[in-house]
């Protein structure tokens, strides 16, 4: 039978994260594989919920407690990084633990690998639940990504990850920084699904714009030699395009990417192979649920 971990990273959100494990569990009933869900906790400063729910449908639930907060995406690969060394598993499915990310769609993810299963599946975004504001930054952020990297990201967090692609991830230091920056480095062969961004269960978001551009600059900053090889090329025609013409308003395109430039050269920092390397050093205990 094929075994499954479900990675989910929660910083206080425990009235959310217990009602998607309830929802995981009903829906994976009847798709034939074993299910586990492991839960990071970064080091939340609320304490986790009574959880007393049938779980018959999910093999085990452990609640990974970390030391010291370390944020989303440092969780995400510090549990990786757990289950490729301590777990028995063929796929990792790592969620956020708010609802954005339907467990209706596991179906869809385990359909998928059935026909292609040594490969990385993604659940790429064809609806979203946020504002016109937020959609119009999202897709701004997309863009900018594609035109100086080249790299097309649809998905976030929400894969369906082979053993193999797993073990990859864990060797390669930007996973430290970005998830879907690192998946798309190291995984060229990707299949996907139409996935909807849904709403949140409980509170507000906290995508804000802020970590919306922290969030696509630690993108880019993983393709950063791509990225500053296109910035000084468009600098050198930009020159020649506005020559004879300086101003503020043509100076603020030049402003912007050297700007991107510098963001990204800080940002790269972020990539700490050694920090990645001892990260399970942060974990100071494990509570199992099931």
């Amino acid at each position: 039978m094929i075994k499954i971990k479900i990675l989910i990273p929660v910083y206080n959100d425990w009235q959310s994260v217990f009602k998607l494990i309830e929802n995981i569990n009903s829906k994976v009933s009847t798709l034939g594989s074993e299910f586990s869900v492991i839960i990071i906790n970064d080091a939340s400063t609320e304490n986790s919920l009574d959880f007393s729910t049938n779980l018959d449908n999910l093999k085990s639930v452990q609640i990974i407690n970390m030391k010291e907060n370390r944020g989303h995406a440092r969780c995400n690969a510090a549990g990786l990084k757990y289950i490729n060394e301590k777990e028995e598993f063929d796929y990792v499915i790592p969620m956020d633990g708010d609802g954005e990310d339907r467990p209706e769609e596991l179906i869809l993810l385990i359909e998928k690998i059935k026909e292609y299963p040594n490969t990385v599946i993604t659940a790429n975004r064809v609806k979203r639940s946020e504002g016109f504001i937020f959609k119009f930054c999202y897709e701004a952020h997309k863009y900018l990504t594609l035109v100086f990297t080249g790299q097309t990201i649809k998905y976030g967090n929400y894969t369906c990850l082979p053993r193999s692609v797993v073990d990859k991830m864990v060797n390669e230091s930007a996973t430290w920084s970005s998830f879907s920056g690192s998946l798309a480095k190291v995984a060229k062969d990707r299949k996907s699904i139409p996935s909807i961004r849904d709403k949140r269960y409980f509170g507000l978001s906290k995508m804000s714009f802020f970590n919306l551009l922290k969030h696509s600059l630690s993108i880019i900053t993983v393709f950063k030699t791509t990225l500053l090889i296109r910035s000084v090329l468009f600098l050198i025609a930009y020159s020649f395009l506005v020559i004879g013409k300086i101003s503020i308003i043509t100076l603020i395109p030049v402003i912007g990417v050297i700007v991107m430039m510098i963001s990204v050269i800080s940002l790269s920092k972020r990539e700490n192979m050694l920090d990645f390397k001892n990260s399970l050093d942060n974990i100071e205990s494990i509570n199992k649920i099931k």
